[in-house]
């Protein structure tokens, strides 16, 4: 299958939606379409899944080009949907909008669709072509097929170290902050295209962090904050417990954990979820199952170290970010070393690696099999 450049030029602007999507979209995937005229070059209109996951991002591209879209292409990260649920299936609005050809990045696995969306085009006399920038739109897409495959989130993992390669703490023994203002923005980015973010009771109860998005005019994108705690034995007054009614949080605990402290974390407006333990602590498999069930996609795991490596040990780990302060220009090895050093048995391959201010980030996803 041939595609031109103008193709491949749409997909990438359809790319770009769905990615600024990531962190609004759940429990549907983030998804970008573009109504291009091949014939004239020109970008009618464009559409990305709505805050809250509707409507879908092919109604809302096509609703934006009206008439306009007889005749066009649509260009699309994924499949569209061929089953009713809150909103009538998109690939029935696709074909009501006279498109002659619409170009898919990948298929969706999701039972409910996979292919059928495909089908119901074709039989409409639609051409489609799907695979264009396919590995781009299945790594943007991949919290919504790893829910639908395997009853969990996209799982990522969120290092920062200091320029000598050690966990910055303070005298007091807390966290303390040593990159740049330009590397902090980035980890809160990252926190807004979260639908979570997990740590463990022992950062929870050393660093009392808020786990919230304080970039300018994202702090409505702050995910779920979730705890992981077998004994139950965190503080009443944790910036977690007492902003709960204001940004969700949850707290994981084994069953037999006290009752008396049930109380005090419900009625501060926290979740509870009990989990049967297994030797090594909370079983994470079941963790992510119960965020899956309750629409989590995209799941960032900031800590501490004992949780990134049971997450490595568990095998559910899909891609690290790590910082490292004072490191620009550096050596990406030396960024890789440090990830595979603190989540030891990972496969893990360098996608990308910048500077960001005086600081070094890099990027390196997990070489696993996700089936689709």
């Amino acid at each position: 299958m041939s595609f031109s450049s103008f193709d491949a030029h749409m997909m990438q602007i359809a790319l770009m939606l769905a990615r600024r999507g990531l962190g609004t979209a759940a429990p549907n995937p983030s998804v970008g379409a573009v109504v291009a005229d091949e014939a004239t070059g020109e970008l009618i209109a464009r559409g990305v899944t709505q805050p809250g996951g509707r409507p879908h991002a092919e109604p809302v591209a096509l609703g934006r080009a009206g008439a306009r879209a007889q005749g066009a292409t649509l260009y699309v990260t994924l499949e569209p949907c061929a089953h009713f649920g809150k909103t009538p299936p998109c690939a029935d609005a696709v074909v009501a909008g006279g498109l002659k050809r619409v170009v898919i990045g990948v298929e969706d696995p999701d039972p409910r669709t996979r292919g059928d969306g495909i089908a119901r085009l074709r039989d409409a006399g639609i051409t489609v072509e799907v695979g264009l920038a396919g590995e781009d739109a299945r790594w943007v897409t991949m919290g919504h097929i790893l829910r639908v495959t395997e009853r969990r989130p996209f799982v990522q993992l969120k290092m920062a170290f200091a320029e000598d390669g050690t966990i910055p703490r303070g005298a007091d023994g807390r966290a303390r902050m040593v990159t740049g203002l330009e590397a902090r923005a980035l980890a809160h980015r990252l926190r807004a295209e979260a639908d979570a973010i997990l740590v463990g009771a022992g950062t929870a109860r050393d660093d009392d962090p808020e786990l919230t998005c304080r970039l300018p005019g994202l702090a409505g994108r702050s995910p779920t904050r979730v705890v992981l705690s077998r004994g139950l034995d965190l503080p009443d007054g944790l910036k977690l417990v007492r902003s709960a009614r204001d940004v969700p949080s949850w707290v994981f605990s084994a069953e037999q954990s006290a009752a008396e402290r049930t109380q005090a974390f419900e009625a501060a407006g926290v979740r509870l979820e009990r989990l049967p333990a297994g030797d090594k602590g909370l079983v994470l498999r079941e963790v992510l199952a119960r965020l899956a069930d309750a629409g989590v996609t995209r799941l960032l795991v900031e800590g501490g170290e004992a949780v990134w490596q049971a997450f490595a040990d568990a095998g559910l780990v899909d891609e690290v970010v790590i910082f490292q302060a004072g490191a620009a220009g550096g050596e990406p090895t030396r960024l890789a070393e440090l990830a595979a050093r603190y989540a030891q048995g990972l496969d893990l391959a360098l996608t990308a690696h910048r500077s960001v201010g005086a600081d070094a980030v890099a990027f390196l996803r997990a070489r696993q099999s996700v089936p689709l």
